[in-house]
């Protein structure tokens, strides 16, 4: 269970971009510029995963008006994101944590042995404020759950 309580000062972690270029990521440089959405998520061409990843872009418009950086993390290789993105028009960034620095800090590390994944990322979102507290959480009971999208609006704009 996230140990990441609302309120809390958010940890912050570097990966790698979810691209073919493997660029490198640092949350810190996306603090102080407007609610930072990070949407923790078990794996790309998964179905509630795509199903989330394809909800969350449909509504990006919004988000974006709402001043938001929208991010989805996971422990799959940039490579396979960067597929994924493609594959669904995705045009967030994705972030590849596949030391799993972000999903440990987060407290979501998680099992789905069905599947032969081990040590990924439950299903999460967190909404950021400027100042980089917590100003939102939703950890999800099975990771076949999907957020309220329009709950995620609200924090984001409320952020």
């Amino acid at each position: 269970m996230s140990d990441i309580e609302t309120g809390d000062t958010a940890p912050t972690f570097t990966a790698t971009l979810g691209t073919s270029d493997h660029e490198s990521f640092d949350l810190e440089e996306h603090l102080g510029d407007g609610p930072v959405l990070l949407a923790f998520f078990p794996g790309a061409f998964t179905p509630p995963c795509t199903n989330e990843m394809v909800a969350l872009q449909e509504r990006l418009g919004e988000f974006e008006e709402a001043g938001a950086t929208l991010l989805g993390v996971s422990a799959d290789s940039a490579f396979s994101q960067g597929a994924f993105r493609e594959e669904h028009g995705i045009e967030f960034d994705l972030v590849s944590d596949m030391d799993r620095n972000a999903i440990e800090q987060y407290g979501l590390e998680m099992d789905i042995p069905d599947l032969g994944l081990h040590d990924i990322a439950n299903r999460a979102v967190f909404v950021l404020a400027e100042d980089g507290t917590v100003a939102y959480r939703w950890v999800a009971d099975d990771p076949t759950n999907e957020p309220d999208y329009d709950e995620l609006l609200d924090a984001v704009e409320n952020a």
